[in-house]
């Protein structure tokens, strides 16, 4: 009987605990939700196609478009000349830029002219005796002969006989020997190919320099060349002879150049084409980087925008009743910072600031700035 009245006692208590915080817990009023619609701001631009010129831009580097490298083909000790070699040195064309000690070259030189001129006075009486006829030319020859000067020509034989007979004298093998030691004796001396000035110098006077060894660069500074890749789209529109603007970095100097050569060949990684444009003018120098502005075509039906704006190279932001979508557009040619699209109608509202977190479907608040 007692277990029957202590379990009843707690099964009160449960059923009144539950209805007592089932009682608190209606009287509680509930807070009324309030529902945020967060709308970000964004400015946009009503576009208006037109058309737009094309202006291809491409940089590099100058260089002299006569430039050469000096080597030497002998050996031996450079010697003073009327000018010192050295960078910024300028030369007329035909002025000596080097010149090497060439004293034991010459003399073995004028020991073949003398066993030349040797060898024709000792066939001068078979001559007189077997071959008559041409006596009088190889006298005359021989007569003229001075060994202080180029060889001449040796007389053309009149018959077989008379040249196996002067071959077999060895006068033509020493007369080729002269004139190869000859042509060897004007490398001692190199003269400047065309008036302009010293770039680079490697030897000093005194040097003892060898066969092949590089000795400086000499270049023309009246004109240079400059090599820039473009588009191959629109290397058609390039022609030679068709004038470019140049500018420095600091924008603060212009020449104009001429297309000079175009390259046959488009490179398969870049799809562009090396083009080579001729200035000339002041204050330029090898090496100098300019900027080339290559005018081109005009494209109709385009509006210009900024690089910023791409989704993937392919896509803008548009507002179409304060919502954003997502379209695709035609980039025709890409500048340093914007690009030139085709794809957009007029009156379309363009997001002209990049959105940060912004996505198709977003709802947004437009701020105009019409160009």
């Amino acid at each position: 009987m007692r277990k029957i009245v202590i379990t009843g006692i707690g099964i009160l208590i449960l059923v009144g605990a539950f209805g007592l915080s089932t009682f608190f817990k209606n009287s509680k009023k509930q807070p009324p939700k309030s529902i945020s619609k967060n709308e970000k701001v964004v400015f946009t631009e009503t576009i208006k196609n037109n058309e737009i010129p094309i202006v291809i831009t491409a940089d590099g580097n100058l260089v002299a478009k006569n430039k050469v490298e000096l080597f030497t083909e002998v050996q031996g000790v450079l010697q003073a000349t009327g000018k010192e070699f050295r960078a910024g040195v300028n030369y007329r064309k035909g002025e000596t830029l080097l010149r090497i000690n060439n004293e034991e070259h010459y003399a073995t030189l004028q020991a073949q002219k003398s066993s030349l001129q040797n060898l024709i006075v000792s066939i001068m009486p078979d001559m007189r005796l077997d071959y008559p006829e041409a006596f009088d030319k190889w006298n005359q020859y021989l007569q003229n002969f001075d060994i202080n000067k180029s060889v001449q020509k040796l007389p053309e034989t009149s018959s077989d006989k008379e040249k196996y007979f002067v071959t077999g004298k060895n006068i033509y093998a020493t007369y080729y020997n002269i004139k190869n030691l000859e042509a060897r004796l004007l490398k001692y001396n190199i003269r400047a190919p065309f008036s302009g000035i010293l770039t680079e110098v490697l030897v000093t006077q005194g040097t003892l320099v060898r066969a092949g060894q590089k000795m400086g660069e000499f270049i023309n500074p009246n004109i240079y060349e400059l090599e820039v890749s473009i588009n191959a789209a629109y290397v058609n529109i390039l022609s030679k002879g068709k004038e470019v603007i140049l500018q420095d970095l600091e924008k603060t100097q212009n020449w104009t150049g001429t297309v000079s050569r175009i390259n046959g060949r488009i490179d398969q990684n870049t799809q562009t084409v090396k083009v080579y444009i001729n200035v000339k003018g002041k204050d330029l120098r090898e090496g100098m980087y300019l900027e080339a502005k290559v005018p081109a075509k005009s494209e109709t039906n385009v509006y210009e925008i900024s690089r910023k704006l791409l989704v993937e190279n392919k896509s803008v932001y548009v507002v179409k009743d304060s919502v954003l979508d997502l379209v695709e557009i035609k980039p025709i040619y890409f500048n340093e910072n914007t690009v030139i699209v085709r794809g957009l109608n007029d009156g379309t509202q363009l997001v002209n600031k990049p959105i940060s977190g912004g996505y198709s479907g977003m709802k947004v608040r437009m701020i105009s700035e019409n160009k």
